[in-house]
C-alpha cells in the first residue's frame, strides 16, 4: 500500500477516510480497554543471566508472597481498580505455576514472561514470552544454560501461547538468523527486543550507535525474508533501534519517569514486587532500567502506543503507528492475529507538538 506523505494539514476525519487505515483502527481500537499493571511472581530464577533488570535495584530482596489467598484477593482488587490486562513476570515466573493460575482465573487477559526452561501448563492460557539472547552458544555464555534454544522449542514447539522473544545486544546481531531460521523450520513465531541496559550496567551488551545500526539491519532483513515467521514492522524497528531511547523520542508514559496522576498509566499502572507492595517512584514496565538507554519492546508497548494523537498528523505517520499497534497485540494478546503492514517506510517519529 502506498500512501503518499505530503506538506498538506490533515484532519483526523481526512485520515479516517483512506479505507485501509480506516479498517485497521476499526480492528484495534477494540483492545483500547486494556490496562495493564505488571507483577514480580518469584524472586528466584533457574538460571543467571549477565544484565539481569531483576538482579539489579531493590526489588529482588523484597520477601516472597506464596500465599494463593493473598494472591487472589489482590486480583480481585486489581480488576475492581480496572484493571484488565496483567504481565506476570519477576525472576521466573514459571516456578510458581499456581500463582500464575490464580492470576489467570481472576484476570484472564495477560502475558508470562519466562525463559521457557520449566514447561507451564496449557490451563494457564496467558500469552507466553520466551526469552532468547542469541544462540545456544551465547546462552550458555550470558545465561549460563545449554540448549537453551532446542530446550525452549522442545517445551513449546506445539504452543499457541508462545513467542519467541530475541533480545538483541551488542554481540549477538548477527545470530538472530540462525536463530529465526530454526524457529521458521518449526512453525514458530518471534519477535524483537533490544537489551536496555540496568542502572549502573557499563558491560559489554550494552549497544554503541554502530550496534543500533547493525541491528536495525538485521531487524529489517528479518522482517522482509520471515514474514510469517516475524512479528514486527518498519516503525517497531525505527522506534526501537533510534539513537535516542523511547522516553527521549515519546516521554515515558510510566510512573517513574511521570509524575502526572491524572490520566493513563500514571494514574493506573503499578508494578508489585514479589511481597505484593509497589513503589510508585520506581513503578515501570522494566524496573531498574537505565531510562536513557530504554529501548525495551515491553516499554514501548505503552510508551508508543500512548501517542495517538502525535502520529495522527498524516496518512503515513498514522499507518505507522497502527502497524505498531497491530504489533503490539499481536505479541502480548494470545489469539490475536496481525495483519499486513501498512506502512513499510522507515519513518522518523514525528516530533512533538
Amino acid at each position: 500500500m502506498n500512501i503518499a506523505a505530503t506538506q498538506k494539514e490533515y484532519k483526523f476525519s481526512d485520515i479516517l477516510a483512506v479505507p485501509a487505515i480506516r479498517d485497521r483502527f476499526e480492528k484495534v481500537r477494540k483492545y483500547f480497554f486494556l490496562r495493564e499493571s505488571t507483577y514480580d511472581m518469584s524472586n528466584r530464577c533457574n538460571i543467571r543471566c549477565e544484565g539481569c533488570y531483576y538482579f539489579a535495584g531493590e526489588k529482588q530482596f523484597a520477601d516472597e508472597n506464596l500465599n494463593v489467598h493473598d494472591w487472589q484477593q489482590l486480583m480481585e482488587a486489581e480488576k475492581e481498580r480496572g484493571i484488565t490486562f496483567v504481565v506476570l513476570a519477576g525472576a521466573e515466573s514459571a516456578l510458581v505455576p499456581e500463582l500464575c493460575k490464580t492470576c489467570y482465573d481472576s484476570i484472564p487477559l495477560g502475558c508470562i514472561a519466562t525463559n521457557g526452561l520449566i514447561p507451564l501448563a496449557e490451563e494457564i492460557d496467558y500469552r507466553l514470552h520466551i526469552s532468547v539472547w542469541g544462540n545456544d552458544k551465547s546462552s550458555l555464555e550470558i545465561r549460563k544454560a545449554k540448549n537453551m534454544l532446542v530446550r525452549q522449542i522442545d517445551n513449546y514447539k506445539n504452543d499457541d501461547r508462545a513467542i519467541w522473544v530475541y533480545t538483541f545486544t551488542s554481540l549477538n546481531i548477527d545470530e538472530a538468523r540462525e536463530v529465526t531460521e530454526m524457529l521458521a523450520a518449526n512453525g514458530l513465531q518471534i519477535t524483537f527486543n533490544m537489551f536496555s541496559a540496568p542502572v549502573g550496567y557499563d558491560g559489554h551488551l550494552r549497544h554503541t550507535p554502530e550496534t543500533l545500526a547493525r541491528t536495525r539491519a538485521m531487524m529489517s532483513e528479518l522482517l522482509a525474508d520471515f514474514p510469517e515467521t516475524v512479528i514486527f514492522s518498519p516503525y517497531n524497528i525505527v522506534a526501537h533501534t533510534h539513537d535516542q531511547g523511547l522516553h527521549n523520542l515519546f516521554s515515558c508514559s510510566y510512573p517513574r519517569m511521570n509524575p502526572s496522576t491524572d490520566i493513563g498509566l500514571g494514574r493506573s499502572f503499578r508494578q508489585y514486587r514479589t511481597d505484593l507492595q509497589w513503589d510508585r517512584a520506581a513503578a515501570c514496565c522494566v524496573p531498574d532500567t537505565d531510562c536513557d538507554d530504554c529501548r525495551h519492546y515491553a516499554a514501548g508497548s505503552a510508551v508508543v502506543t500512548a501517542r495517538m494523537y502525535r502520529h495522527a498528523t498524516t496518512p503515513l505517520h498514522f499507518s505507522a503507528w497502527l502497524d505498531y499497534v497491530d504489533t503490539y497485540l499481536a505479541v502480548w494478546v494470545k489469539g490475536y492475529e496481525k495483519s499486513k503492514n501498512l506502512c513499510n517506510e522507515m519513518i522518523e517519529p514525528p516530533e512533538q507538538s
